[in-house]
């Protein structure tokens, strides 16, 4: 056995990133994804630079541990191909639009039909039954959607965006988690179920778990001369990486006692009595005024002398990595075609049953023949046995 989830067998009928992001995460963990892919290929085969076609970097992490069958989704003739393969799944992960689902054939009463137990994961922007349940959705728009643009203008004076595929990413994850929570339930009752994922409906759950803050009460909870919503701890510019005699680092004194014995180590005794420092919630409430206050603090040592005093006085700290450090930091693995490539790290560690790398990304349409051939089910060796 190879991951927690040898055994299932999921049918991808995902593309860009959120649910080949989620697949991928199935995939690690023992799943057998097959996904389906057009002529030219996923999205995320020329998304950005590669040593060879359809090998972009992305793609050499987020398809690997995958089958690709290449079928067109709106052939008549490959409808009983796609039929067969649905047959055969325990899980179905579907990104596309619904309207688009349906013509095809392939939404959730559809698959159900074929295969009635089926878990049947729908990942798209908006809700099902609401208005805007056919609209296009990229990370940009969800984001927007959901608070990011107005919390940056918040710390910044700008709307903008994280610059990170943060909705996408943070759906999948959502996504991955669902198909195995419905998987434990069938696994208990032996029926399958229709898993939704509105895009918009995650990230809000996300991103106010913590700037719902003051507004969530009802009536919402004064913060002071601050917006009822917003964690004022992190909505300040002043958050961010320190740079020190040598360089740059973060330090993050997470209460009034560590904030001062960081103070006094520079020499800095007159916050003692200070009323932002006589309890958490002032300082948090008080965060863009106290975090200015390490900016010539920091700047007297080192990095590494701070993060030795950090250590001993028990205050988080990290030397500041650049993208290039996580990545010069990752393990060498032999791609057949596009060569040395870097891999990135499963989400998750089991001790007993081992995410791992067990299949290099394919090319478009590999294992069409192979995976067609298993014929319209495939045979569970728990069945046979």
């Amino acid at each position: 056995m190879t991951g927690p989830l040898d055994g299932v067998r999921v049918l991808d009928l995902t593309r860009v990133v959120m649910g080949p992001f989620a697949t991928q995460i199935l995939a690690d963990q023992g799943a057998d994804v097959v996904m389906i892919e057009a002529a030219e290929g996923d999205t995320n085969r020329v998304m950005g630079p590669g040593p060879a076609p359809q090998f972009s970097g992305v793609a050499l992490n987020i398809l690997r541990n995958k089958r690709s069958v290449c079928l067109d989704l709106k052939s008549p003739e490959h409808a009983e191909s796609v039929r067969r393969l649905v047959a055969g799944c325990d899980v179905v992960v579907a990104t596309m639009r619904p309207g688009a689902l349906r013509r095809l054939g392939l939404d959730y009463d559809s698959v159900r039909a074929i295969n009635p137990e089926v878990v049947y994961c729908q990942g798209q922007g908006w809700a099902l039954g609401s208005e805007r349940e056919d609209a296009p959705a990229y990370d940009d728009i969800i984001q927007t959607a959901t608070g990011i643009g107005d919390m940056m203008a918040r710390v910044n004076g700008t709307p903008s965006l994280l610059p990170t595929i943060m909705a996408d990413k943070v759906c999948g994850l959502a996504m991955a988690q669902a198909v195995t929570a419905a998987l434990f339930q069938k696994e208990r009752t032996a029926r399958g179920q229709h898993v939704e994922v509105p895009m918009v409906q995650a990230m809000t759950a996300f991103v106010l778990a913590e700037h719902g803050s003051g507004a969530i009460p009802q009536p919402p909870t004064p913060q002071g001369d601050l917006p009822p919503t917003g964690y004022p701890r992190v909505m300040t510019p002043e958050r961010r990486p320190r740079q020190t005699a040598d360089g740059w680092m973060q330090i993050l004194p997470y209460s009034p006692q560590q904030f001062l014995a960081l103070f006094k180590a520079a020499g800095h005794d007159e916050f003692d009595d200070d009323p932002r420092f006589t309890s958490l919630a002032s300082m948090i409430r008080h965060a863009h005024e106290v975090y200015p206050l390490m900016v010539d603090v920091v700047r007297q040592r080192t990095t590494q002398e701070w993060l030795d005093f950090c250590a001993e006085a028990g205050i988080p700290a990290v030397r500041m990595a650049t993208l290039q450090d996580l990545v010069d930091e990752l393990p060498l693995a032999e791609h057949p075609v596009a060569g040395a490539y870097r891999v990135l790290p499963t989400t998750a560690n089991f001790t007993g049953t081992p995410a791992a790398v067990r299949r290099p990304a394919p090319g478009i349409g590999e294992n069409t023949a192979e995976a067609l051939a298993e014929g319209p089910m495939w045979i569970d060796e728990r069945d046979e046995a």
